[in-house]
């Protein structure tokens, strides 16, 4: 999967609160890729870095999957073609949800 392009809806942009869990702030744009259906039974979930505004749906590359090991669903990390990003920047940008996991970031 990495590598591949894919069309992110965004379902809770940069700025915007968690829709169950209301203390959880989105510093980054935040959705789902249609028709790819994940462990957990709904469209894969992807996590946008590189992009610094609201956006409602974006273009971009897998460059990393976020990979939980106490929940069944793992979650993409897409970016802007030509944009690079370390594990730890990663990690750094995806902290605000995935602190809550076990997890590791995989490129």
């Amino acid at each position: 999967m990495i590598g591949k392009t894919v069309k992110v809806i965004v379902d809770r942009p940069l700025g915007s609160y968690h829709p169950k869990y209301k203390n959880i702030l989105y510093p980054i744009n935040y959705g789902y890729v249609e028709g790819i259906i994940a462990p957990d039974g709904e469209e894969q979930d992807a996590y946008i870095i590189g992009v610094d505004i609201p956006v409602k749906e974006f273009t971009g590359i897998v460059i990393a999957i976020i990979h939980r090991y106490d929940d069944v669903e793992e979650k993409w990390v897409v970016a802007p073609d030509n944009t690079s990003f370390t594990k730890d920047e990663i990690s750094e940008q995806v902290n605000f949800q995935e602190k809550y996991f076990r997890h590791e970031v995989r490129m």
